[in-house]
């Protein structure tokens, strides 16, 4: 049996710190990896950083480069097949991309949850991962994409497990300690709420072997590098940051433990 994974992400980018070592771990150990990148990223940074609605900003030049880094993250990755829905960057809350009739926020959900819906009936994936309802940080197409990958599932019934993406609350108090134990001035105080509660979690996998592709998958998105807070860091805390991935299981429909270090655990291959 071959086993797929699915990984439903927003924009080119998202695909690498939450789960960039799952898709590299299930490649390298034969199982088929789909990454489903609902937008083109029109309302990344321009070059220079410019910003959408500042002078000079080129969405659609933005999207074709985004979209030839995307290429590039994925082969340091190892992914096996890429689909992209294509929908247009709705931008950051508040912004006036919002407004755009084509940004993915504004396309109708029944629309874009056929076009994914069609995708699982495609590849058949075995367990699929992406967002929680806040979309991890409230982005309004990590929202989106999260409601799709959910009413997908629902409608084709052809997953057997459903994860969301998390950040345990520990991980990141000890991230910090950890900075300031080596120098590093964050400038800012992470709420205490920040993150997923411990308790919730229910699979974390060890993907320290694909660190160093998962840096290298981040360094592909050079244009956005200025957003990537982690190409900022020193390197071991790179190491530290990106050497566990963690999961919130929320639907599974075989058997297997309530606490689980591989997503394929009671698969016959997992």
């Amino acid at each position: 049996m071959e086993l797929t994974l699915m990984a439903v992400h927003a924009h080119p980018d998202d695909e690498v710190i939450s789960t960039g070592g799952i898709l590299a771990r299930y490649t390298e150990a034969g199982f088929r990896t789909v990454l489903v990148t609902c937008t083109n990223g029109e309302a990344g940074d321009g070059p220079g950083g410019v910003k959408p609605g500042d002078d000079g900003h080129d969405g659609e030049a933005v999207a074709e480069r985004r979209l030839a880094e995307l290429q590039a993250s994925v082969a340091h990755l190892g992914v096996t097949d890429v689909e992209l829905l294509g929908y247009r960057d709705s931008g950051m809350v508040g912004w006036e991309t919002n407004n755009d009739p084509r940004a993915f926020w504004n396309i109708p959900i029944e629309e874009s949850t056929a076009k994914l819906a069609a995708l699982m009936e495609r590849y058949r994936p075995h367990v699929v991962v992406t967002y929680d309802e806040g979309g991890g940080y409230g982005h309004p197409d990590h929202i989106q994409a999260h409601r799709i990958a959910v009413a997908a599932t629902e409608a084709t019934g052809i997953p057997d497990k459903l994860y969301y993406t998390a950040v345990p609350r520990a991980r990141v108090r000890a991230m910090v300690d950890y900075l300031r134990s080596t120098g590093v001035e964050l400038g800012f105080e992470p709420p205490a709420d920040f993150g997923t509660p411990d308790e919730l979690i229910t699979s974390v996998v060890d993907v320290t072997p694909y660190v160093d592709r998962k840096i290298k998958a981040l360094r592909a998105h050079a244009s956005q590098g200025e957003n990537i807070w982690l190409l900022q860091m020193p390197d071991q805390a790179q190491q530290v940051a990106l050497g566990h991935e963690s999961f919130v299981r929320v639907r599974c429909r075989i058997d297997a433990p309530d606490q689980e270090e591989d997503l394929f655990a009671g698969f016959p291959a997992g």
